[in-house]
Formats: structure tokens, sequence, C-alpha cells
């Protein structure tokens, strides 16, 4: 009942309710995908994506069906967009027992232009960056400039490390509204 209570205040955009559904079924999301990937990073990264994939579309879940189940389905297509992106970039596949995998060897120095457009796009990101709240610039700076963990981030800010990790989310959708609107 309390579930279904929290569910129907994040379809309101609550988000007090966001954070207790986010601490509910944390561990089970990454839990599952920690048993798939076998590597912790990947499944942290796929448990945020998969939170907010459906915080953004809470508005469409069926409450015919359990919220977890809902939530390891996203989570489970999550995973398979990942591995296909993956495959996808794969120049060679050499098929023996752990059917191993070569990458495409090639001459990956950027050339002057690439790091004229780097040079530009970075720049572009750091205007966009500061149009955020001083508290978001500050956990996308940790967490993406000085590539610390979720819990090296929320030790330095003295905070729990689901606010972090709802902050992070919250910074990615925010900065990804101002880039769509400034294009």
């Amino acid at each position: 009942m309390e579930i279904n209570n929290q569910i129907e205040k994040a379809k309101k955009g609550d988000q007090a309710a966001f954070t207790f559904l986010l601490n509910h079924y944390w561990n089970e999301v990454y839990g599952f995908m920690l048993k798939r990937t076998e590597n912790e990073a990947s499944a942290e990264d796929i448990a945020i994506e998969t939170f907010s994939k459906a915080f953004d579309k809470i508005a469409m879940y069926n409450p015919e069906f359990q919220f977890n189940t809902w939530l390891i389905s996203i989570a489970k297509n999550v995973h398979i967009d990942l591995l296909r992106k993956k495959k996808s970039s794969l120049f060679v596949e050499i098929t023996d027992k752990e059917d191993q995998k070569a990458y495409n060897i090639a001459d990956t120095t950027p050339s002057k232009e690439d790091e004229l457009i780097t040079e530009q796009n970075l720049s572009q990101l750091l205007r966009f960056i500061k149009e955020l709240k001083p508290h978001y610039q500050e956990v996308i700076q940790l967490r993406y400039f000085q590539e610390m963990s979720y819990q090296q981030i929320a030790n330095k800010i003295d905070e729990p490390l689901s606010n972090v990790k709802i902050k992070l989310l919250r910074a990615k959708k925010l900065l990804a509204e101002i880039i769509r609107d400034k294009r």
C-alpha cells in the first residue's frame, strides 16, 4: 500500500517519492544487474539509467504489475541496449570457449580538427553546466571531471549515497533540458 502511494506521488512529480522509490528498490535492481554483468561499475551505471528511465516514464507504469518487475524489465532493456552498442562497435568476432571479442585497432590519435572540435564542445558544455544550480554543478564536476565514485562524492559533500545518486540523475536531466532548449 505504501509503495502504491509513493508511486502515485511520484507520478505527480513529488521528489521525496522518487527518493523513497530509489532507496527502496536500489539494492534489488543493482544486485540483479551485478549478477548479470559481474561488474560493479556497469551494474551501477545500468541501475542509474534504469531509475532515470523509470522516473521519466513513471506515468506509463501499469499498476497491474509489481513495480520491481517493471524496474527489472527496464534494467534488462538498458543492459541489452548496452550490449548491442558494444557489439556494433566490434570489428572482428573470434569464437572460442568464452566467445572472446577482438576490437578494431585503429589509429585513434585525434587530428588537429578533432582537438579543436572537442575543445569547442567542452567549452560549450561547461557554459551549459554553469546554468545549473551550484549543488548540481558540484556533483557533475566531481563525477565526470574528477571521476570520483558515488561513494567518494557522498563522503566529500557529506551527504548520503542515495542523495548523491538522485542529485546526479536530476543534474543530468536538467543539463539535457538546457542543451535541448539551446539547440
